[in-house]
């Protein structure tokens, strides 16, 4: 498939590939998520072929959707995988990643969890002088990686920026002495240093920096195997204001910085990025339904069943999503248009999906609302807020069939727990 179809399957609505959403809707019920599999994938190796470096690999950050059919299908495309918590862990076995292709890098984990990550195999980042003491305690002689803060921040929103001098992420860089002491002191073999400065740059600049300056903290280590630059790699939410980020400009930096790093430290060394956004967001659609349409006060409100339940990322980050409306399974374009903020169905004043955008005024109860680019941070942030079910999760196939691949919840699965 050409990368011209993938494209005009984002952003001229043949995403759906045929497939009528009131038909999906109707079988899987609302709200729902459903997925594009040659849009993950050409995701997928775009940043696999980010770099041309023989030792580059890339690791999904499955915080931003962890749907076991999607990993495989990242598994498939040759990615291997980060993970934050032994729960990720065990997820991505499940789905048939080998314990050397995850690579854990939590933070303010307890001794157990770090445990769990070295029974398995799996290579632990610690980012705090402490937490490499405890390491040290129950793995002595054992490998480590070692999460610095490089003091450079970047991301779309203060709640997603992971680096600079106002976060907890990190070691600070001035500590490396310090962490030498502890390594010696347990016999660790620090096997690469990694970083993450954010979330959801378009301007790989302060990438470019921060790489420069986890590269000179690099320096103080003999040996390394790795050299994680992190993740954060955006993309446009706003398509029609906001240029994509420029991968070949990042790319080429990229590159160029590195070359020269390994000339000076004597040898190469394996180079990782951790993308998570980049490679699910824009495969996903979040479809709802329009259950009422209403004026207070001169304000116009369509309320949905797309709560903060089921897309958090609006409510929480701020974040602003493309939104478009079915009707009998074709996309309305009317003419006239006015200002609505659509909200969900929680019992929150904030529950607000999109507040004063300009749309259709001919929409009607019944319509269906699609929520674009909510592939990443979408399921994997949902809940049982105010008791209401998590919706089903469908696939479409590169043959343009559709798939369940996580159905929704029942009652029974609210009372679980109990049992």
């Amino acid at each position: 498939m050409n990368d011209n179809c993938v494209e005009n399957k984002i952003f001229d609505y043949d995403f759906y590939n045929r497939v009528d959403v009131q038909k999906l809707i109707h079988q899987y019920g609302s709200p729902l998520y459903i997925y594009d599999e040659n849009i993950l994938r050409k995701s997928c190796r775009e940043m696999k072929n980010l770099m041309q470096y023989p030792w580059f690999v890339a690791n999904y950050s499955i915080k931003a959707n962890s749907n076991m059919e999607l990993l495989k299908i990242i598994r498939d495309e040759g990615l291997n995988a980060d993970a934050i918590s032994p729960g990720e862990i065990h997820v991505l076995l499940e789905a048939g990643f080998e314990p050397s292709q995850i690579f854990y890098v939590g933070n303010n984990v307890s001794v157990e969890e770090m445990k769990y990550a070295i029974d398995n195999g799996v290579l632990v980042s610690v980012d705090s002088l402490s937490q490499l003491e405890a390491f040290g305690k129950i793995n002595k002689g054992g490998k480590v990686s070692l999460r610095f803060n490089p003091g450079v921040g970047a991301g779309h929103h203060e709640k997603v920026v992971t680096a600079g001098n106002n976060t907890k992420f990190g070691i600070d860089s001035s500590f490396i002495e310090e962490v030498k002491q502890i390594a010696e002191k347990y016999s660790l073999k620090v096997a690469g240093v990694n970083q993450h400065i954010g979330s959801l740059f378009l301007d790989g600049k302060p990438y470019i920096e921060g790489v420069k300056s986890l590269l000179a903290i690099a320096g103080n280590f003999q040996d390394l195997e790795f050299i994680d630059m992190g993740g954060g790699f955006g993309i446009p939410y706003k398509k029609q204001s906001q240029e994509r980020l420029d991968l070949s400009l990042v790319s080429r930096e990229l590159e160029k910085i590195i070359i020269e790093w390994m000339k000076v430290y004597g040898r190469e060394v394996q180079i990782k990025i951790e993308p998570g956004r980049y490679i699910v967001a824009e495969c996903g659609v979040l479809l709802g339904t329009v259950h009422s349409i209403k004026t207070n006060y001169g304000k116009r409100y369509v309320g949905t069943d797309v709560g903060f339940n089921v897309l958090m990322r609006p409510v929480m980050y701020d974040s602003y999503h493309e939104i478009e409306f079915f009707r009998k399974g074709k996309l309305l374009n009317s003419d006239k248009r006015g200002i609505s903020t659509i909200v969900g169905n929680i019992c929150e004043t904030g529950d607000i999906l999109a507040k004063d955008r300009e749309i259709p005024d001919d929409l009607m109860e019944d319509d269906i609302v699609a929520v674009l680019d909510a592939g990443a941070y979408g399921y994997s942030m949902c809940s049982n807020y105010n008791l209401r079910l998590r919706p089903a999760e469908v696939l479409i196939c590169e043959d343009g069939l559709v798939r369940l691949i996580r159905r929704r919840d029942t009652f029974d699965d609210l009372m679980a727990g109990y049992r």
